[in-house]
């Protein structure tokens, strides 16, 4: 038997020649990032650790958390503002069905997400917000017809974020915004609000026509009556000398052909006024 034969433990174990180093670092990272006592939280979340052996719950911050690996667990919860776009079918308060879409602006508050994850898990969006919107859009849409649901529609959108807003903060979730995109109806709906605003432009257009009716004839009233005051005016001033005048500029120079017995030739005495034989 040689002597000078070197030593090599993995020989002895069968197969572990064959694992090449690098996996077994890898396998050494793996156990060490999933056994691990750090935690990092990011910047737009929040954590909620479950302790297996109480069932208590506890929030941490952003940053790096330590924990205790196999007895802890922890729960990432977003706390940035999220978007939920949902649509509603209501009845309005004269029977009308009514389709709507609301979208809503909304955040967990931070310090409450244990609360929030007991309650929820992390299922907020499907188990809270999307059931409470239609809710709030059924019993706020009873309230109102439906032709009011569109002419106070700014009304409508403030009683559904006040209803909202109530509701939400009692789940610690923070109300941002709330806003109506649409609103829809059935098709005879639309076909009758469609014939009322034509019967409504159609008696707005007579309605018009009549007011310029009167006051074309009042124009025409107050025409012929300035014209009748300088007629009247133009008779009371007009005097015979003027007439006279008048007489004249409308002789063309000549005299009559036959002449009376005494053969004296007419003429127009202004002075006088009346015509004199000479």
């Amino acid at each position: 038997m040689a002597l000078n034969k070197e030593f090599d433990p993995l020989s002895e174990v069968p197969g572990l020649k064959k694992i090449s180093p690098f996996a077994i670092v890898a396998v050494v990272l793996i156990l060490l990032w999933l056994f691990s006592p750090i935690v990092n939280i990011g910047a737009v979340e929040r954590g909620v650790v479950f302790n297996k052996l109480n069932g208590k719950l506890k929030v941490i911050g952003t940053g790096f958390n330590i924990i205790v690996p196999f007895v802890e667990e922890v729960y990432r919860m977003d706390v940035s503002t999220r978007k939920s776009d949902t649509r509603a079918t209501a009845a309005s308060k004269d029977l009308q069905t009514v389709a709507t879409e609301i979208v809503l602006n909304y955040h967990l508050m931070p310090d409450k997400v244990d609360k929030i994850y007991q309650e929820f898990k992390t299922e907020t969006d499907k188990r809270f917000v999307d059931p409470t919107i239609q809710e709030v859009v059924k019993g706020v849409t009873a309230k109102f017809t439906a032709e009011e649901l569109i002419t106070k529609r700014q009304l409508v959108k403030e009683e559904m974020q006040e209803t909202m807003q109530a509701r939400m903060i009692k789940s610690h979730i923070a109300l941002d915004a709330l806003s109506i995109t649409d609103f829809q109806f059935s098709k005879i709906f639309n076909e009758a609000i469609e014939s009322k605003q034509t019967a409504e432009q159609l008696a707005l257009k007579a309605q018009r026509d009549l007011e310029r009716v009167k006051i074309e004839g009042q124009q025409k009233v107050v025409q012929a009556k300035a014209e009748a005051e300088s007629q009247r005016i133009q008779k009371e001033t007009i005097s015979p000398i003027i007439l006279q005048l008048r007489a004249i500029e409308k002789w063309d120079g000549k005299f009559p052909q036959v002449m009376g017995g005494s053969g004296a030739m007419p003429f127009i005495n202004i002075d006088a006024g009346s015509v004199k034989k000479q």
